[in-house]
């Protein structure tokens, strides 16, 4: 058999748990293979060994039949592997084009030759429809254009095995359909292409083969063409996994938030990135905001929780104005919120679990002894919610966040969220980069909540979950409301055409 990467026998080990026991993975040349399985079954871990940045216990690795040694991600690179990683790894200051060349930049007389790299980028993003701006800084771009860099660079240093972590996590329906156009198109062109995920559509979609990993251990390798997506998931979990959201009827309440002509102009182009936004958000509603990335939605929450300043209108919670109040006032009379990237703004990953746990309520009185911290009352407390909402990690409280895998993040930041006893949670695509078990766990923690009278905002670019679990939609596109919608009475594609600015609701024209 012509295999183009062999991983046997694989075991990689970190303090407290085994990422991968005993693992053989064998892709075949030209075939997308996807790689399956929950949060934490393993799958980064060991598509970082293939990629070098971490050297296995027990094992050997053979490339194109040749067995060899990866010691770090040169290596991989000299041996034809990219890896496009779930976090980006992007320098945000340097340009596109200077992200792309970054370590393999052509010099001459100790000066850098850019202009000949720009006309390769420029032919490459042609030649795989890969659109992107060379001179644009990363910071100012949509993360569906940094993706695009991300895989630019591998194609850039001419790699044939190309890896994609979790590609679809950050990206929009349209994106997506996008990304898969160009996977097939680069194994066309004879590349071969390890694909993680847990998404089981788009394994349908692209996928050859798919071998599923459930913790830390090798379950098997069939072919996607006759395995149904039930049968994955259940090779994934271990058990049958429920598709259908079931959630009773909404008991409506009161207006608890409400958003008055609200304006918010773009830090990065001083236009207008939130105009003149209004909307109610009642007691006991799920209330999702839909919108492809970067229409105002990312300014739109940062208003609401206080990490922007306003520039017009007002925010009224229980009927008293909040406009320009701080952030800690938001979070102590009752507004949670699950941010949108949670590296950046839900954790602080080097820290431990139990004081992540305790990031926004440290200093209530439960917490500390005359202005010190009480260690025992935050260790209580990060115990109580690891064993209540199934926070799974290396060493317990103390485990150092950044080491969790994404799932089990998003579990802290919710855990600690719903904790607070909020009125209401604004929650920033909860569930992306999940699996399937992680993201039935976390529907069910918000219609409980809204079920208890609590009012949610949801702000989701899935499809699937806008429709699933909302009791109502507004749509935004280019930084307004297009749209006011019923979940129940919308279907997938004109959800889209409100979301790409092609249709607008009645009371929605440009004014």
């Amino acid at each position: 058999m012509d295999y183009v990467i062999e991983m046997l026998n694989i075991t990689k080990e970190f303090p407290g748990i085994i990422a991968n026991d005993n693992i053989t993975l064998q892709v075949k040349k030209g075939e997308i293979h996807a790689l399956l399985g929950e949060n934490g079954a393993g799958k980064s871990t060991l598509m970082s060994v293939l990629f070098g940045l971490y050297i296995p216990e027990k094992g050997t690795i053979k490339v194109r039949g040749k067995e060899v040694k990866i010691n770090n991600p040169n290596a991989a690179n000299d041996l034809g592997i990219g890896m496009v990683h779930q976090h980006f790894k992007l320098v945000h200051n340097f340009s596109v084009l200077e992200n792309i060349v970054l370590g393999v930049e052509t010099v001459k007389n100790g000066f850098l030759k850019m202009d000949e790299a720009k006309k390769r980028i420029i032919e490459l993003s042609k030649q795989y429809n890969l659109r992107v701006e060379p001179d644009a800084i990363i910071e100012d771009i949509s993360v569906g254009m940094q993706q695009r860099v991300e895989i630019l660079k591998m194609l850039y240093r001419e790699n044939d095995i190309l890896i994609f972590d979790e590609p679809t996590a950050v990206l929009t329906p349209q994106e997506i359909e996008e990304l898969m156009k160009i996977m097939k198109r680069l194994v066309e062109e004879g590349k071969s292409i390890i694909f993680i995920t847990h998404k089981l559509n788009e394994i349908k979609q692209v996928a050859d083969r798919v071998s599923v990993l459930r913790k830390g251990k090798y379950i098997g390798t069939v072919d996607v063409a006759n395995t149904s997506k039930e049968e994955m998931s259940e090779m994934m979990v271990g058990r049958k996994v429920i598709f259908d959201i079931n959630k009773k009827e909404a008991n409506i309440g009161e207006t608890i938030l409400s958003v008055k002509n609200l304006s918010i102009n773009s830090k990065v182009h001083g236009k207008s990135a939130v105009n003149n936004v209004s909307f109610d958000l009642r007691k006991g509603e799920i209330l999702c905001v839909a919108g492809i990335e970067g229409n105002g939605q990312t300014e739109l929450v940062y208003a609401l929780t206080g990490l922007l300043p306003v520039d017009g209108g007002e925010i009224f919670y229980k009927g008293e104005n909040i406009t320009h109040k701080s952030i800690r006032f938001r979070n102590s009379t009752g507004i949670s919120h699950i941010p949108e990237d949670r590296h950046k703004h839900g954790l602080v990953l080097d820290f431990t679990l139990a004081e992540n746990l305790v990031l926004q309520t440290y200093f209530l009185d439960q917490y500390q002894k005359h202005g010190f911290i009480d260690f025992k009352s935050r260790l209580k407390n990060a115990e109580n919610m690891i064993n209540q909402y199934d926070i799974r990690s290396g060493e317990g409280s103390i485990t150092y966040v950044r080491s969790m895998s994404g799932g089990n993040q998003q579990k802290a930041i919710v855990a600690r969220e719903v904790e607070k006893d909020p009125d209401v949670i604004i929650a920033v695509q909860p569930t992306r980069g999940l699996d399937v078990g992680a993201i039935e766990y976390i529907h069910n923690q918000l219609i409980k909540q809204r079920d208890m009278g609590r009012a949610v905002l949801l702000v989701s670019l899935e499809l699937s979950e806008v429709l699933g679990i909302s009791d109502r939609i507004v749509v935004m596109y280019e930084g307004e409301i297009v749209g006011d919608v019923n979940p129940s009475e919308v279907t997938q594609q004109e959800l889209g055409l409100y979301m790409s600015g092609s249709k607008r609701g009645v009371g929605y024209e440009r004014k």
